[in-house]
This record gives structure tokens, C-alpha cells and sequence, in this order.
């Protein structure tokens, strides 16, 4: 089920909808996104010195991304593949980008809770 799906779901049961985080509200704080693999992590952090053939296989399969929200805060997601048969670049960025925005829904949700909070304390 994507999150589109869910979002119709519940719009579908109740029209009014409580405060409540949407990838949406996420989407919009995200300023720059960055997506690399591991291989390219370490040619870069050791500017092009290392022989190709001492970087193992699997960190050209290690892909990261790094979300930078507008207030600076970063969040990373990862994604890898086991088989060099099996990785795809475009799937990998996909995976690290979905990773990476799972980590946001709880950071999210507490900054609500917060705001809700203080409008009206429990």
C-alpha cells in the first residue's frame, strides 16, 4: 500500500481530518537531496587515491541519501544489494530515498505533538 493509497483511506472514512503529518508536510521541508554509493564516498573522501581494485564490489551496491531539511537538519537513508546481478543504480537511490524519509515520520510526528501541545496542554 503506498502512502498515496493510505492518505485515500483515510480521507475515505472521514472527510475531517485531525492535524496529522503527510509526506507531503515532509516533501516540503526538504531543500537538497544528495545520493551516492559508498564506492563514490571513498573516491571522494580520498580524492581519486585509491586504486580501484582495493574498493570492494559492495560499495559500489551501498547507496546512500542524505535529505537536507530547511532547518539543516539532515536525515540518511540506505539501501543495498547483496548480488552485483541484482543491483540496479536507480532502484538503489529509490530505496536510500525512501529509508531516509522513514526516519522523518517519528521526527515529524513529535515536532506535531509538540505544537499541538502547546496550543492546547493535555
Amino acid at each position: 500500500m503506498t502512502d498515496q493509497d493510505i492518505e485515500n483511506e483515510i480521507r475515505a472514512i472521514n472527510s475531517h481530518v485531525a492535524p496529522r503529518v503527510t509526506l507531503a508536510d515532509i516533501e516540503e521541508e526538504i531543500t537538497s537531496e544528495w545520493t551516492f554509493t559508498a564506492a563514490q564516498g571513498v573516491d571522494q573522501a580520498y580524492q581519486g587515491n585509491v586504486q580501484p581494485e582495493c574498493v570492494p564490489g559492495v560499495l559500489c551496491r551501498l547507496t546512500f541519501c542524505v535529505l537536507v531539511l530547511r532547518n539543516g537538519f539532515t536525515l540518511v537513508g540506505k539501501s543495498s544489494c547483496v548480488s552485483a546481478e541484482n543491483f540496479n543504480a536507480d532502484l538503489g537511490r529509490k530505496l536510500a530515498r525512501e529509508n531516509a524519509i522513514n526516519h522523518a515520520w517519528p521526527l515529524f510526528g513529535f515536532a506535531l505533538a509538540e505544537r499541538l501541545y502547546q496550543i492546547v496542554p493535555e
